[in-house]
């Protein structure tokens, strides 16, 4: 089975600029947001196959890509600009599909929140919009990423009852995004659990044995298509951990797509201590960090 999608995500936006912002206190500088993804794509791009990039910063870092490494650029205007009713993602407004090939650009990422159980209206109109990107994707020759990301009405992340909840949601969710009419070449989901209730790692709601179990159910629709696990802001232990655990049950899986889990901790290093040490961690433990997720997924 081949895993060779070793992807870095550093496509975050607003949070973490605001984050880089607060951190550098009278030292913050309009750029500082390009220069840390700079810093990310140039100190670790070398060693991933892919680096996503956000669409407001993306096109001023194509040149910055190492040799062998394939520029993916999000079309998203900000993952944190969601309605408060119905989550729908913001479209970027200085970048259009068809900009991509013009770019040299073969990969282009989608983000959508989705609940299962949100109401049919809510969750169709979600399809149409992604049905309609994929079809410029596949009218440019794009690669499209698609990436669920899901959610409940009324349960909260973290809890009990949302962990019992999440295995069936991503299940549905990675069914719902893998229609062929979608156009999407690779799915990019969540682990189908929460090791903070699984057993060896948190509490022990979930045995060892289900949650391999929910990582083969969840996988099954995407048989077919490209299928990579992302981060979703956990640990770097906990996303080691979870990939490992997805080699175990022999999910047919294509590799990852990492970002927080890397390089969260270089947020505080850059806010505190600027550039140089930035690319000094990410040299040294952003890369073995990297080449930990690669050895557990090869």
């Amino acid at each position: 089975m081949s895993r060779d999608i070793h992807g870095v995500a550093v496509d975050a936006g607003s949070g973490l600029e605001a984050a880089i912002r607060e951190l550098r206190g009278v030292k913050a500088q309009p750029d500082d947001l390009l220069v840390f993804k700079r810093c990310v794509l140039s100190e670790l791009g070398g060693s991933a196959s892919t680096v996503l990039v956000d669409a407001n910063c993306g096109p001023d870092l194509l040149t910055d890509y190492p040799v062998g490494c394939s520029p993916m650029v999000a079309y998203e205007a900000d993952v944190y600009h969601i309605s408060d009713d119905d989550r729908m993602t913001v479209l970027p407004d200085n970048i259009a599909i068809a900009d991509y090939p013009k770019m040299g650009v073969k990969q282009l990422k989608f983000f959508m929140y989705y609940a299962p159980d949100d109401t049919s209206g809510i969750n169709q109109k979600k399809l149409d919009q992604i049905e309609g990107i994929g079809a410029e994707c596949a009218e440019h020759g794009l690669t499209f990423l698609l990436e669920p990301l899901v959610y409940h009405p009324s349960l909260k992340p973290g809890t009990l009852e949302y962990a019992r909840a999440k295995p069936d949601m991503v299940r549905r969710a990675t069914q719902a995004f893998a229609d062929r009419r979608l156009n999407a070449g690779i799915l990019k989901v969540e682990v189908p659990f929460d090791l903070g209730f699984v057993e060896g790692f948190g509490e022990a709601e979930m045995s060892r044995s289900d949650a391999i179990k929910a990582l083969q159910e969840a996988a099954a629709p995407a048989y077919g298509l490209g299928f990579v696990y992302l981060s979703a802001g956990v640990s770097f232990e906990w996303f080691l951990a979870s990939l490992k655990l997805a080699v175990e049950a022999e999910v047919a899986f294509s590799g990852f797509m990492c970002g927080r889990a890397i390089w969260s901790d270089a947020v505080e290093i850059f806010g505190t201590q600027g550039e140089e040490p930035l690319r000094a961690w990410l040299r040294d433990t952003g890369r073995k960090r990297l080449d930990l997720l690669i050895d557990a997924v090869s």
